[in-house]
């Protein structure tokens, strides 16, 4: 068991939990959005201050602390990941309304029922940063849906350019928004991964 003498600020932990709650919020919200078809923009323009304000805690608590619970490199690397979700989210909504996309389609709910799962396990991996405990299945669940996040963009694609029935608007707007989703799914695994490096540091 690793001691010191010098005491830790263990408010990092409180604060990547709430960011970690806030990219499952966001991430819940964006999917039940496109199941629904109504645009959920002000809501997520919302919730990305929120999680905006909490970084802006992390990184000035980092640049207050002389002993920090975690790697002041790797502290800021999560806190500006676990925001980049959150503002992708956010961002893709915007595009939504700006392409003024009146529906759906079926393979971009599948990637954002991907991204809000990505999200609920985010979260459950942000409650456990302190204890390390239970992480493996966890960030292994991510690394999965951000697989098949990518499976299901490659076929959309596939379809979206050999259909013969989509205009060349509809091209360049979906493969936008696919890329996008895509995106987001990758800082996914980007927080995921940043979790398993502190975790094996502090192990």
């Amino acid at each position: 068991m690793r001691l010191s003498l010098v005491p830790r600020e263990h408010r990092f932990y409180d604060l990547f939990k709430q960011q970690g709650e806030l990219v499952s919020q966001t991430l819940t919200v964006l999917s039940e959005s496109f199941d629904s078809g109504q645009s959920r923009h002000s809501p997520l323009r919302e919730l990305e201050h929120r999680c905006d304000d909490i970084t802006r805690e992390i990184y000035n608590l980092t640049n207050r602390t002389f002993t920090t619970p975690i790697d002041r490199a790797d502290i800021l690397h999560l806190a500006h990941s676990l925001d980049q979700v959150v503002d992708l989210a956010e961002e893709i909504a915007d595009r939504i309304d700006l392409y003024r996309v009146s529906s759906i389609t079926d393979a971009a709910k599948q990637m954002a029922s991907c991204l809000a799962s990505a999200g609920a396990q985010l979260n459950d991996a942000t409650s456990k940063l302190e204890q390390f405990d239970g992480l493996d299945a966890t960030l292994q669940e991510v690394h999965r849906l951000e697989n098949e996040g990518d499976a299901i963009s490659r076929v959309a694609l596939q379809h979206l350019l050999s259909d013969g029935q989509s205009s060349a608007g509809d091209i360049i707007k979906w493969n936008d928004l696919y890329s996008m989703l895509e995106s987001a799914l990758d800082e996914c695994e980007s927080v995921a991964e940043i979790i398993e490096t502190i975790a094996i540091k502090n192990a």
